[in-house]
């Protein structure tokens, strides 16, 4: 659901906020499909379509002209394409000229098969091996793929064991490349595949922290020798390597507190390619990002972020120049030739792929992914990109949208409710983009507060550091801030605030109930409420994330225990909503349980709903439909609205 008409009826109808009648339904929110990552290959674009309304949400692989012809689905059902490494996935499939590889959902082995639609798939790696692979390159030379590897052995998940491999692409053999460090990411081959870069880290940094750049040369064999270290460190992050058709490596490099693009060459020393306060990259939560590429001529076009808000831009002899678009949020740039795709989404319109040619600069929509037909399209509530003072003489930022509905508007003496949403992470960052959930509470008649608070991205090194030891106290004083502060201007009642989250904004939601009274009820989606469980319990990616979150374990396990919203559930004095997916491993229902049964021991008001065949993340139409239905009765029943 998507829009910028007005109505066509004149006529409007004085109702409560939070009240008002509204075309966006919950299954227009849950139908729709979207894509998840694309590459382009010559003319071609390759993308993953995520289809809520198919069985368990399957992702299918398709392809689509760069001119914008009708797409073609290459992967046939029951197949789906997505990988679990670092149970984020991400690079779930590669191209190799005249077939795809792609990593299937049931089983994780990787499979190969021919472009052209209506082939059968056949699998390249072992049955009955608990092993996962993804972020993988095609070697020509070799006729095989380099790609990251996690095997989980049956000691548990916490054993996982990371490598980059290669995988024959005839006989699935597979040799180890390197080994030895906690994680490893984006093999990226040199133009003649002489050359590998990588990017690894280990304990205790998450990638975003912490990460080293390496390269090495392929001998006669294929093996990797002399390994060199290029960047990073334990307080340089970098990501992204890429090298050009010259030779030379580009990648992302936050060393002096932005993620800035540098260029590394043999010849000389690593240079920034254009310098500037600005994150020109997300953090690495899921593998395979791509935030740049490298067009003709020693061209780059890339996206960035000021203040919180991404754009598109060409770099060129060091010089940035924005290119005019509508679009606010910008993924999976990817360039060949002379010209370049990517996924994009504007203030009031949601993501598709679209072109973008070097010569004219134009920008073409070439796939808009089907979604839930309305009939008219329904005006967009556009946010106001709002900074606000918060604890500790700082400010904090988010972005505030209010209640749209050309049939409604409230009572000349009312102001609205407000929906805090707290996203996930936590260091990760909303953006301005249009997103249907957000209107399916405007067009009702709420205000919606979509907070970046402290930790986030998009602002740089020090804000998203914000929150190291302080989680679970900066991120709950920047959403009470940030609504009192929208209180105090008279936009919104300051009386009837909400709170919303999933996954770490689950976590802040239990953390804002349990540690103020602020807000009036809570919905928290697959969040963590139990500290020391989490960190006995989690998977290995994030295994030791709380030790700079929160503090080192278990040394400082007191500080776990009262950190924890389960230890506090006597002091909430809001109704509570928790939404759980039964096959999630990030966040496992565990930690859920722990919180209901918390809450009703103290006999205070919680509801648990529970989906079969969810992970982490709701995918399928109907426990999207059924959440936000529940969700959006639950807050009117705790806000009294009629």
């Amino acid at each position: 659901m998507s829009g910028n008409n007005p109505s066509s009826k004149t006529e409007t109808t004085i109702a409560p906020y939070g009240s008002w009648s509204s075309p966006i339904s919950a299954k227009s929110v849950g139908s729709g499909a979207h894509v998840y990552e694309l590459k382009l290959l010559g003319d071609q674009v390759y993308f993953v379509e995520v289809r809520p309304r198919e069985a368990n949400a399957r992702y299918s692989l398709m392809k689509v002209g760069t001119k914008g012809a009708n797409a073609t689905e290459i992967t046939p059902p029951p197949f789906s394409v997505r990988s679990m490494v670092y149970e984020y996935g991400g690079a779930a499939f590669l191209t190799t000229g005249d077939s795809v590889v792609f990593s299937n959902f049931d089983d994780q082995r990787l499979y190969k098969q021919s472009v052209q639609a209506n082939q059968t798939p056949r699998p390249l790696t072992r049955e009955g091996v608990d092993g996962r692979y993804a972020d993988g390159v095609f070697d020509s030379v070799r006729n095989r793929i380099i790609c990251v590897r996690e095997l989980h052995p049956e000691a548990g998940k916490r054993d996982a064991d990371l490598k980059i491999v290669e995988v024959d692409l005839e006989s699935g053999t597979e040799k180890v490349l390197l080994s030895g460090n906690d994680f490893y990411a984006y093999p990226r081959l040199s133009l003649d595949c002489s050359r590998l870069a990588w990017i690894t880290w280990n304990f205790p940094n998450m990638p975003f922290d912490g990460s080293e750049l390496w390269t090495g040369e392929f001998d006669s064999e294929g093996s990797l020798r002399n390994k060199t270290k290029l960047a990073g460190g334990l307080d340089e992050s970098v990501t992204q390597p890429r090298w050009s058709d010259g030779g030379d490596l580009y990648f992302i490099s936050d060393r002096t507190g932005w993620w800035n693009i540098y260029r590394w060459s043999q010849r000389s020393d690593i240079s920034a390619v254009c310098p500037k306060n600005s994150d020109f990259c997300h953090p690495d939560w899921n593998l395979g990002l791509s935030t740049y590429s490298l067009g003709p001529d020693d061209k780059i076009i890339c996206t960035f972020a000021e203040d919180g808000q991404w754009s598109l831009a060409v770099i060129e002899s060091s010089k940035l120049e924005r290119i005019d678009t509508p679009f606010k949020e910008i993924n999976h740039v990817q360039a060949s030739g002379r010209s370049a795709v990517f996924l994009a989404a504007s203030l009031t319109e949601g993501n598709a792929i679209f072109s973008f040619d070097f010569d004219s600069k134009k920008v073409q929509k070439i796939y808009e992914p089907p979604g839930e037909e309305n009939g008219e399209k329904f005006p967009a509530s556009v946010p106001l990109h709002i900074t606000f003072p918060t604890t500790n003489n700082l400010e904090a930022h988010g972005f505030f949208y209010g209640p749209l509905n050309p049939e409604y508007k409230g009572p000349q003496n009312e102001v609205p409710p407000l929906v805090v949403m707290a996203h996930g992470g936590p260091t990760h960052a909303s953006t301005n983009a249009f997103r249907d959930m957000i209107q399916y509470f405007t067009s009702r008649g709420f205000a919606v507060m979509d907070v970046n608070y402290g930790g986030s991205s998009a602002y740089g090194r020090e804000y998203r550091r914000r929150l190291n030891g302080q989680w679970g106290v900066v991120d709950v004083n920047d959403c009470v801030n940030g609504a009192l502060n929208l209180a105090k201007q008279g936009k919104i009642d300051g009386k009837r605030v909400v709170i919303r989250g999933g996954s770490a904004g689950g976590w802040t939601t239990l953390a804002a109930l349990a540690f103020s009274d602020f807000f009036k009820a809570g919905a928290c989606h697959f969040g963590i409420s139990d500290l020391e469980r989490w960190e006995l319990d989690c998977h290995k990616f994030e295994s030791q994330y709380l030790h700079s979150l929160i503090g080192s374990y278990p040394q400082e396990k007191e500080l776990f225990i009262d950190r924890s919203p389960t230890t506090h559930a006597g002091n909430v004095s809001a109704p509570l909503i928790i939404f759980q997916g039964l096959e999630d491993r990030v966040v496992p229902p565990s930690q859920s349980e722990l919180m209901v049964e918390a809450m009703r021991k103290k006999n205070k008001s919680v509801e648990y709903v529970q989906f079969e065949g969810e992970q982490h993340g709701f995918r399928q139409a109907r426990h999207i439909e059924e959440a936000m239905n529940r969700e959006l009765e639950f807050f009117k029943t705790a806000l009294k609205i009629p």
